[in-house]
């Protein structure tokens, strides 16, 4: 069994009062930087943050009276849990979640906030669907599978029927693929509908099972390493969406890690929107993979926006560096009185911004008599930063960039 377009339609009845419409919101700064025109499909806004409700609603509203009373349980890195757990305390039914013993801390909080009990188990998705199948034995509850279930599929791929009323004249879809569910949901609607429109699947070079699955023609299992992209870090597809995928996706690409962050941070700063490093991934391929599409309708799907605000903050203070905004500079002054004064002088009449000093006489490599000052500044580009730096030589610092 795997969905249709029938069973998708049907879904979007189902969920209808449910979910929210999300927008399909053109960007134009996105457009400029890629050559295309380029809308972006904002799940993020859905409700529990990301598009995995529709799919977990869809597949519990669908259950059995005996099965609800049994109860639900589900593995995953954390979307897909906040959208099992709602969905059963929607319908009043007892939820249990298996993650990953290093899922986000927003998301464990999120799930046990919309009524779950969860359990912490290994180290990715595949460790906690092992232990999330080994309690459902235990106690003859329904599993949830996050992708591979034509109902979690059919919910998935409402997605697409709103998208196409939004914009028919849409040529190519990108759609961030994990174990498969999502893009097999929207690529039943979309090709039974409109087969000329091109699917693009997007995953992390970090854990590429899906494309390596279409590769070889047939099901494998990929040993990932960690990834910014938590909620597509999946080393086995599913075996039904593997085979939609062969049959209704055109091409799948990988984006790196740090195309992943500096779309993160694109997406905040110039779109005003918060993704997730599963959700920029389908952004990060159209800006980096598909440089043979131009003057193209492109949809893209921002799958989710359930980032933890720490890995947040790491990738802002990453990207400000890497872009020449924030600088570390790491120098040696003489220790007597006003000699800070007149680094800091400089650095002020330079148009810098001294966010931290740190001085220090007890270095092992700084002479006596002297003291080490590292100065984190904010700086406007890379061009301030060697101003500041020349400046520095020119009064005998001596200088290192950090």
């Amino acid at each position: 069994m795997s969905a249709s377009l029938k069973e998708i339609q049907r879904a979007r009845e189902t969920l209808n009062g449910v979910i929210c419409r999300t927008g399909l919101a053109y960007s134009n700064i996105i457009s400029e930087m890629s050559g295309n025109s380029v809308y972006l499909k904002m799940e993020n806004l859905q409700r529990t943050g990301s598009f995995k409700v529709r799919g977990a609603y869809n597949k519990i509203a669908n259950l059995s009276e005996s099965e609800k009373k049994n109860g639900v349980i589900a593995s995953s890195a954390g979307n897909h849990a906040q959208g099992v757990a709602l969905a059963a305390t929607t319908f009043g039914i007892k939820s249990t979640i298996v993650m990953p013993k290093h899922a986000p801390l927003s998301k464990v909080i999120a799930t046990r906030g919309y009524g779950a009990n969860v359990v912490l188990s290994g180290d990715i998705y595949d460790d906690a669907y092992a232990e999330a199948k080994r309690i459902q034995a235990e106690e003859n509850a329904t599993f949830v599978h996050p992708f591979n279930d034509p109902l979690v599929m059919a919910g998935q791929g409402t997605i697409a029927l709103e998208m196409l009323e939004d914009l028919p004249d849409v040529e190519v879809v990108v759609v961030p693929i994990g174990g498969g569910g999502l893009i097999s949901g929207m690529a039943v609607a979309i090709k039974e509908l409109n087969p000329k429109i091109k699917i693009i699947g997007v995953q992390t070079k970090n854990c590429p099972g899906m494309a390596e699955s279409i590769a070889q023609k047939q099901v494998v299992t990929v040993d990932g390493i960690p990834t910014i992209a938590d909620g597509i870090a999946v080393k086995t597809p599913g075996d039904l969406s593997f085979d939609i995928c062969q049959r209704y996706v055109d091409d799948i690409v990988t984006v790196d890690e740090e195309e992943i962050a500096s779309t993160i941070l694109l997406l905040l700063e110039k779109v005003k929107t918060v993704a997730e490093g599963a959700g920029a991934a389908s952004v990060a391929a159209v800006l980096n993979r598909l440089s043979d599409y131009k003057n193209r309708k492109i949809a893209a799907v921002i799958s989710g926006g359930n980032i933890d605000v720490n890995t947040m903050t790491r990738i802002i203070n990453k990207g400000l560096v890497k872009s020449g905004r924030k600088v570390f500079f790491d120098t040696v002054i003489s220790d007597k009185p006003g000699v800070l004064w007149q680094l800091l002088q400089l650095v002020a009449n330079a148009g810098a911004n001294v966010l931290a000093v740190t001085h220090s006489r007890e270095n092992r490599d700084v002479a006596l008599g002297c003291a080490r000052v590292e100065l984190e500044l904010e700086t406007a580009d890379e061009e301030q930063i060697q101003t500041i730096k020349q400046l520095m030589e020119q009064r005998q610092y001596k200088v290192n960039i950090r």
